[in-house]
């Protein structure tokens, strides 16, 4: 099957100036609009606009301008949409970075970006690369530029994002200002209502930021940043959207409605079927597909059109989609196949992966002279009416709460660590986090220093590490199932908790293991190669012995906790992050936790103590605190 929407959008314009022009016609039609609000301030659509010129002007007499990139390191204050807006106003490429992240991560991309200017200096120490120039975004105010740089190059690159990669480091993916102008050409087909706020809780790394924030923009609505410090419910209250883009997990972990919004977008991972049936009633669905790789978006299903907004859909405006069979040949409605896409909002590549863009960007053979098309690796089905429904990946790569996550980048940190034999991540059977086995060193030539607990092969002796995992042969010809976990509780203990430590210092938090479960062997299956499945169902470890939890708010607090971790707490010292929480949970768990006690409870309160004794003790004190104002 091969599907297009619309031609393609025609060449010959200035990509850097199309790319400001809904900012610039709000600034005319409303100047005092909140255009971005964000925990630092706001500023209005007139005010936005000054600032990006101004910014702009400073860039371009650091030196910026086409094929230049530039780190966005502002944080997520107002001058990140600034700070991006005026990278495209000097025609420059944006490279955002998430100053949450670790450093060392934050260091590669900005050095195989080859980043020299970095916009703001919100990083953590080590992460600026060697001679950087670091301009700051409030000292730009005022600036004028005496001459713009020449206009970009259509096919010039508009901003480089970076996703996990199989090879331990993650991706930069190249996305033109044809891309941009083809992806905002679509946006503006969507017809959203105009004015009032669209809430962006999105990491500034990844390009579901991209997206929400230019939604807004387009339709003149403002973009409001927040960090679900006070949990999700807090943020929707405080902001009281008009349009709501989230991925389903974070919309499913809302305690109630969103009386306020009037469309619900979601993007990043399969939409259930119970989450339409919530949050449907009387509101518009948009269910928004796409790869980095091709512009953020390329189909999206719309319920005010009668789609059913469980499939992802129709190709937006602009873009191809072409479901094809291992030869790349055309299947039929009803059968699956790989899904390709195409049109100009395809990326130009991989930064400085020549080999990997060859074989994900091909020729293609539907289009014009010099076509491309990108391999997803999804898989999907196209049914009667033309929508496409998502059926799984041709490989290992997930998807974990909207993000992108290739599951050998998390085994081949682990691998990194001292005592490590082997190592393989999974999905959770909840399915909003990861997992990690991994097999412990042990004295050579014994069948336990065998990955899989048969004695190794010359040719997986001689693999990497990273690669036994895939090449070791399976001894039994039945499934086999998870092993019992080696000998020494608390060597195991220590192992665990050193892999996780070390994951946690190169990852991005969506990708540390929530558990790291020490086994001694990988289970495998008949062709070889590990059983995802059985690691996934691997129990977690009892309840630790430790002080029971004591008084009303400890006993709530665990009960809480134990809902969410699908597991009892049983000890008030235990913490929630090394008993598998992570992000998602215990933004659920501040907002259960100030639900069932009427208290401000904050992320802040749970990160600086993650134990039901620290959180009942900060209850304590917000109840204490809300008495002595009361008069």
């Amino acid at each position: 099957m091969t599907h297009s929407s619309a031609p393609d959008t025609p060449g010959g314009y200035a990509p850097a100036h199309r790319v400001l022009d809904a900012v610039t016609r709000w600034a005319r039609r409303a100047p005092a609009a909140t255009a971005v609000r964000a925990p630092d301030g706001e500023f209005g659509f007139a005010e936005l606009a000054r600032h990006v010129d101004a910014l702009a002007a400073a860039l371009v007499d650091a030196g910026a301008g086409p094929q230049t990139p530039v780190g966005l390191c502002t944080g997520r204050s107002r001058w990140l949409v600034a700070g991006l807006l005026a990278v495209w106003r000097a025609g420059a490429t944006a490279v955002p970075v998430d100053d949450g992240h670790p450093a060392d991560r934050i260091n590669f991309a900005l050095r195989d970006a080859g980043v020299k200017i970095l916009l703001g200096d919100r990083l953590p120490p080590g992460a600026a690369p060697p001679k950087t120039r670091t301009l700051l975004p409030e000292e730009a105010a005022g600036r004028r530029v005496s001459a713009w740089a020449a206009l970009p190059d259509p096919d010039d690159c508009a901003y480089v994002i970076y996703t996990s990669g199989t090879t331990g480091w993650p991706k930069g993916v190249e996305v033109t200002y044809r891309g941009l102008d083809t992806l905002l050409d679509a946006l503006a087909c969507l017809g959203l209502p105009a004015g009032g706020l669209g809430v962006n809780a999105v990491s500034p790394a990844f390009d579901g930021w991209l997206w929400c924030t230019l939604l807004y923009l387009c339709h003149g609505q403002g973009v409001a940043l927040v960090d679900l410090e006070e949990g999700l419910d807090a943020a929707l209250e405080a902001v009281r959207p008009r349009t709501v883009c989230l991925t389903p997990s974070l919309l499913a972990s809302c305690a109630g409605d969103i009386p306020s919004a009037r469309v619900l977008v979601v993007a990043g991972e399969p939409c259930p079927p119970e989450l339409v049936r919530r949050f449907g009633d009387g509101r518009r669905i948009l269910n928004v597909y796409g790869p980095t790789e091709t512009t953020i978006a390329a189909t999206w299903a719309d319920s005010s059109r009668g789609d059913d907004v469980r499939t992802i859909g129709r190709p937006l405006p602009g873009y191809r989609a072409h479901v094809l069979d291992d030869r790349r040949r055309p299947v039929p409605p009803g059968v699956p196949g790989e899904l390709y896409l195409a049109g100009a909002a395809v990326a130009r590549g991989y930064r400085n992966r020549p080999g990997l863009t060859a074989s994900r960007f091909v020729p293609d053979p539907f289009g014009g002279a010099g076509d491309r098309m990108y391999r997803t690796g999804d898989v999907v089905v196209e049914r009667p009416d033309g929508q496409l429904e998502y059926h799984g990946r041709l490989d290992d790569q997930v998807k974990v709460r909207g993000l992108r996550v290739e599951l050998g980048e998390i085994e081949r940190v682990a691998l990194r660590a001292p005592g490590v034999r082997a190592a393989a991540a999974f999905v959770t059977e909840t399915g909003d986090a990861v997992g990690l086995a991994v097999v412990p060193s042990v004295a050579p030539g014994t069948p336990e220093d065998s990955p899989t607990g048969a004695p190794d092969s010359p040719a997986t002796l001689d693999a990497a590490p990273g690669l036994a995992l895939d090449a070791t042969p399976a001894p039994a010809p039945e499934p086999r199932s998870a092993p019992a976990s080696p000998p020494e509780p608390d060597g195991e203990a220590r192992l665990a908790a050193e892999v996780r430590a070390r994951c946690a210092a190169g990852l991005p938090e969506a990708m540390v293991p929530a558990a790291v479960a020490v086994v001694a062997a990988l289970p495998t299956l008949p062709t070889g190669k590990v059983d995802r499945a059985a690691l996934a169902r691997l129990s977690p470890r009892g309840p630790v012995a430790g002080r029971p939890p004591e008084g009303e708010r400890e006993l709530l607090v665990c009960e809480v906790l134990g809902e969410l971790l699908t597991r009892p707490v049983e000890d008030a010292g235990a913490d929630f992050f090394e008993l598998g929480g992570h992000s998602l949970l215990a933004a659920r768990a501040v907002s259960a936790l100030r639900r069932r006690t009427g208290l401000r409870l904050t992320m802040a309160h749970l990160l600086a103590a993650p134990t039901a004794e620290g959180l009942a003790a900060a209850l304590d004190r917000l109840a204490e605190d809300s008495l002595v104002g009361t008069p």
